[in-house]
């Protein structure tokens, strides 16, 4: 498995990598200190073989380090924050997974 190289591309508002050719992405909003996660498009090449989870956690991870919190409106991602319990700290005061 290879590292995944992000990208946010701020005009677009959304998180970027190139894989098997393709874009896939995580479509955003900012508010405040909040970031809403609202879309999770993966290419149907990579679909099967893990590469959503790990594009979701690399996601989380630069948000973490900038310690924003995350309001996860897609369900994938609500799934995966779910999933993964050390996520839960994102998520601003109030918001319940």
């Amino acid at each position: 498995m290879e590292d995944i190289i992000l990208e946010n591309n701020e005009f677009l508002r959304q998180f970027e990598t190139k894989i098997d050719d393709s874009l896939a992405r995580i479509e955003y909003a900012e508010q405040e200190r909040k970031i809403f996660l609202t879309k999770v498009v993966v290419p149907e090449s990579v679909k099967d073989k893990g590469f959503e989870e790990r594009f979701i956690k690399s996601v989380l991870e630069v948000l973490s380090k900038r310690n924003i919190k995350v309001v996860p409106t897609s369900p994938k991602i609500a799934g995966f924050v779910r999933r993964n319990k050390s996520f839960k700290s994102l998520l601003p005061v109030g918001i319940k997974l």
